[in-house]
């Protein structure tokens, strides 16, 4: 297993304006084009920039040339990488000032990652950092890293590593990682330091983080802006887990009606945190409506009005009398200390509208005192909005897989946030380009109801020319929220998604499809040749659930990554569970991105398990890819070609060749097919 190494820049400035995922992208775009017209000049530059996604429907040709004419005289000069990029942020300038600013977003987990700006707020740092001394401190680990003085570029150094960012995320969501499989040692070689941060990032994107914008690389170098970004969001996500009616029933005290009740599901935390903020604010008789963390609550008044009612033991009109609003708000936060809900900002925080900052604060005050009591006579609505186990953690999973997408539009509840299709479009055209024609689409907020099922319409339309499994399902069962009915297509949707990307691996297979027996034998055939004695039949084989199967799968493809120290015998409950964990952050550590729970692997969920066997293999591929070199010696292994298109080859099951399975392999792969096939038909019939 290599070492990362990012794309590099001679020019620092320039470098630093750019996250090396962006790099990567924009120099395969850079080598595209200058592969394709073999001379790249400036002439050649605004068709080239005016299709680019970021650009799209900001900017057109005819602008990016006239912000080009200013900088480039000569049209015939040839383009280098660095003029390339420094081309492409003049125009990216000119596209930020004609919308009025970076573009916005929905939820505070979009967090934006633009490289025009990258000053970082010297007060949240402090707060973030403040917050890590608070909850690491005992860390058995990190003890004698902290506490980290914020006033010092240490915390920067100090997430260099990994390791604290991967303890960070087990404090915001306990048990995301197994912390047997993080790398800790005083001195991390390079290979240990990129697989803590890549499970860092992969675990990120499991708790429903926005990573699309952050490397390995960049974690690696520090880069204060995206460190800063990446460890607001995993704060944010601790703040405001309780949030939600499945940890805090009490919260169906702000509504009155079962309506009521289901849009307050499918709203995004911060605004339950509004919602909740407002319903004792009036009680309290404020007059005003707090919509927002900034602007709405920079004069203090808010907070000493919901002070007083949370706390009445503390309560003073000292704050309200105060006519300074900087004096208010030292107030303000002298009461709030008398809670225990300090820690995240300052007067100067308050005043300056610090939306980040004042969301931790009010966060910090719902998690000590929310005030709410439970009511009796609206149990039924939590009764009512309850899912079985095993809905909410496919809904979990498809809805942390769609935000890792990288899509314009988070999503916070499945149910509710794909209902008038614009989502599953957006989907849609990252998984299959150039497969929606956004002129028929409707863009939210849609209030005609006829709209939005017309956007569903065309999801079903493209679902079916992708072969999708939809019979007898139309736009509007989408619309009505038909739950069956949409994780049977998200499921489609992901499976697709995960067939495609092994397919783009097929260089020379003679473009045929995957399919889930091939995955099944690919696994199969690498557990054997590991010297292994594990087989699995299907992927609802109950055997699967002790875990070793894909332990011996994962030391197959990268021997190095499994410490069978820790592994148990999976007999036990307890045991299978260990494995699981263990399983799962040891595949987010080689550069799996999956999204299941241990659950679903001691209870053998078939969706999950060919989803992780497939991102095993994908990964596995990928790195035979990346190392060609070494197809000569791989060729010896006996019967198993070594470069991916071998690789590829032998998966299909034609019999004939030495690596082909056996007749009763092939007896068992089509049965679990024609399983899976009657399952899916189970799924539609029932939604």
């Amino acid at each position: 297993m290599s070492s990362y190494v990012g794309v590099l820049v001679s020019d620092p400035w320039l470098q630093s304006q750019f996250t090396q995922v962006e790099l990567r992208t924009l120099k395969s775009k850079f080598v595209s084009n200058k592969t394709q017209l073999q001379r790249f000049t400036v002439g050649d530059l605004p068709p080239v920039l005016s299709k680019l996604k970021a650009f799209n429907g900001t900017i057109d040709e005819d602008e990016i040339k006239s912000v080009l004419d200013k900088s480039y005289s000569n049209a015939e000069e040839e383009v280098d990488f660095e003029t390339f990029l420094r081309a492409y942020l003049s125009v990216q300038a000119r596209g930020v000032e004609k919308t009025g600013g970076t573009k916005g977003s929905s939820s505070f987990l979009k967090t934006s990652t633009t490289t025009v700006h990258h000053a970082i707020n010297e007060s949240e740092k402090a707060s973030y950092v403040s917050h890590i001394n608070n909850y690491l401190r005992d860390d058995p680990f990190l003890k004698s890293y902290l506490p980290i003085d914020p006033a010092t570029n240490a915390f920067f150094d100090l997430v260099k590593d990994g390791v604290l960012l991967c303890k960070l995320i087990n404090v915001a969501v306990p048990g995301t990682i197994d912390e047997r499989a993080i790398n800790t040692k005083k001195t991390l070689n390079p290979w240990e330091r990129n697989e803590n941060l890549t499970l860092g990032l992969n675990s990120a994107k499991a708790i429903g983080c926005t990573v699309v914008n952050i490397g390995t690389q960049d974690i690696a170098e520090g880069r204060p802006y995206l460190v800063l970004g990446l460890i607001s969001q995993i704060i944010k996500i601790q703040l405001l887990a309780d949030l939600n009616f499945k940890k805090t029933p009490s919260l169906f005290q702000l509504v009155d009606d079962t309506q009521d009740a289901e849009e307050l599901m499918g709203l995004a935390p911060e605004k339950v945190l509004l919602k909740w903020m407002n319903f004792h604010l009036k009680k309290a008789g404020y007059e005003k409506q707090v919509t927002n963390f900034s602007t709405d609550v920079k004069d203090g008044e808010a907070y000493a009005y919901l002070l007083n009612a949370l706390a009445p033991e503390h309560s003073t009109h000292v704050a309200l009398d105060t006519k300074d609003p900087t004096e208010r708000a030292k107030k303000v936060l002298e009461q709030a200390e008398k809670l225990d809900c300090k820690r995240y900002l300052s007067p100067k925080d308050i005043v300056d509208g610090s939306a980040n900052l004042n969301l931790a604060f009010v966060a910090q005050i719902f998690q000590n005192r929310n005030g709410l009591t439970v009511d009796s006579s609206k149990t039924s609505f939590a009764e009512m909005m309850t899912d079985d186990v095993e809905t909410s953690r496919e809904e979990r999973c498809f809805r942390l897989w769609i935000n890792s997408l990288g899509t314009a539009t988070y999503v916070n509840n499945v149910f509710e946030d794909l209902r008038n299709g614009w989502v599953l479009l957006e989907v849609l055209d990252k998984v299959s380009p150039g497969s929606v024609n956004w002129k028929h689409a409707n863009k939210p907020p849609i209030k005609m109801p006829f709209k939005k099922v017309e956007n569903c319409n065309e999801v079903v339309k493209i679902g079916k020319e992708l072969r999708f499994s939809l019979v007898n399902v139309a736009g509007n069962d989408i619309v009505q929220g038909n739950k069956k009915l949409l994780l049977a297509l998200l499921w489609q949707l992901m499976r697709y998604t995960m067939l495609q990307l092994l397919k783009n691996l097929r260089s020379h297979s003679q473009g045929k499809e995957i399919t889930d027996a091939d995955i099944l034998n690919w696994a199969n055939r690498k557990v054997k040749r590991g010297g292994r004695d594990s087989q699995a039949e299907s992927f609802r084989d109950k055997s699967l659930s002790s875990g070793m199967f894909f332990l011996e799968l994962l030391s197959a493809v990268e021997p190095r990554v499994v410490n069978w120290s820790l592994v148990t015998s999976g007999e036990t409950e307890e045991d299978k569970k260990l494995n699981a964990t263990y399983i799962i952050s040891v595949a987010r550590k080689l550069g799996c991105s999956i999204f299941l729970l241990p659950e679903d692997i001691i209870e053998v969920n078939q969706k999950m398990m060919l989803i992780l066997a497939a991102s095993i293999m994908y990964w596995s591929l990928q790195q035979q890819s990346d190392t060609e070199s070494n197809v000569s010696e791989d060729a010896n292994d006996e019967g198993d070609a070594s470069s991916v298109a071998g690789e590829i080859t032998n998966l299909s099951i034609d019999g004939g060749s030495e690596s082909s399975p056996t007749a009763q392999d092939q007896e068992s792969l089509a049965k679990a097919d024609k399983d899976e096939d009657e399952a899916d038909g189970e799924n539609n019939k029932d939604a």
